[in-house]
């Protein structure tokens, strides 16, 4: 029951490998539009180049190696379409900081088998959970009109199941970021099956605490059971807000530590979270997320707790609006 209710969350054993590599600097547009950014300005010359200077992803010799010349090559053609995105944590941190070394140290390379073991796990075993909480997930998408719905990012997208509250608006621009590849298809499946586009939506590689894309480049971003496994919650937050627009809204759905008269779950929460964290690769049953989304320097937070019947451990649910 443990495992069948954390599915939300990352569950992966952890490889460390980490290769410093040269990306390829393009003169880009400013505009956000999908059409316009960077991830589709790489010229073919340019990516064969590419190719050459990293090994062939499945050249590698030994069988057993699962990260090294694929991740190798992810890292460079990731690197190089991204950076001039967004290169650094801009206001946030005087530090710069690449999207792709981020990625290599708070998520370091995973076998292949075991993210598609995952990823198809998150894709078949949550069905009575995003059964349960689909009313509450239409009134949250609801909010999402007219110009807050032309430039959409969701963190932690995984398989993509609230694309189709939101994607099917005219005019709407999906990015998808998530730290497991092999959510990728899922989720571009779940984009077409909500209507959007392909040119429309693109999945980025990435962590919530260091998202490529630049500052206020986003009309609102949507985490839904995220926050619970980040590395850096506050990090991740002021990410949200350096991405958003003046204006633009963050919408949440999280599980949070239970309090009040539920000692007996607060009790048995605190006993697995070692566990749990241990499992999940680093889901916190006893997180106070909703603290943190209220200090993170939001103009207005408005959010309420619910219990959900399929949640088993990870209640109660926050779900709330948080404006720039």
């Amino acid at each position: 029951m443990l495992i069948h209710t954390t599915f939300s969350t990352s569950l992966y054993p952890k490889i460390h490998n980490t290769q410093k590599l040269k990306a390829i600097k393009s003169s880009v547009s400013e505009s956000t539009t999908l059409k316009d950014v960077p991830f589709h300005s790489q010229t073919q010359n340019e990516l064969n180049q590419l190719k050459k200077k990293v090994k062939d992803p499945l050249s590698c010799s030994n069988k057993f190696c699962f990260c090294c010349s694929r991740r190798d090559f992810m890292a460079a053609v990731g690197t190089a379409a991204l950076l001039p995105i967004h290169p650094s944590h801009a206001s946030h941190d005087s530090s710069p900081t690449d999207p792709m070394a981020m990625l290599d140290r708070l998520h370091p390379p995973r076998p292949d088998w075991y993210e598609e073991l995952y990823a198809t796990a998150m894709n078949t075993s949550m069905k009575s959970y995003e059964a349960e909480i689909e009313g509450y997930k239409s009134e949250l998408f609801a909010n999402l009109r007219g110009d807050q719905a032309k430039q959409i990012l969701e963190i932690g997208i995984g398989t993509g199941p609230n694309l189709k509250y939101y994607a099917s608006k005219a005019g709407t621009s999906v990015y998808g970021v998530d730290p497991n590849r092999k959510m990728e298809k899922y989720a571009q499946a779940a984009a077409v099956a909500a209507g959007l586009p392909p040119a429309n939506f693109k999945f980025l590689h990435a962590v919530s605490e260091s998202l490529p894309l630049r500052d206020a480049s986003v009309d609102a971003i949507i985490g839904t059971l995220v926050l619970c496994s980040v590395a850096d919650v506050n990090l991740t937050l002021q990410e949200v807000r350096r991405v958003l627009k003046p204006g633009g809204v963050y919408l949440f759905v999280e599980h949070v530590a239970a309090t009040g008269k539920d000692n007996v779950l607060r009790f048995v929460q605190g006993l697995l979270d070692p566990l749990q964290q241990t499992l999940a690769d680093g889901c916190h049953l006893t997180r106070k997320t909703g603290k943190s989304i209220t200090e993170a320097g939001f103009s207005d937070v408005e959010s309420h707790q619910v219990v959900l019947s399929s949640a088993s451990l990870i209640n109660p649910h926050i779900i709330g609006m948080a404006r720039n």
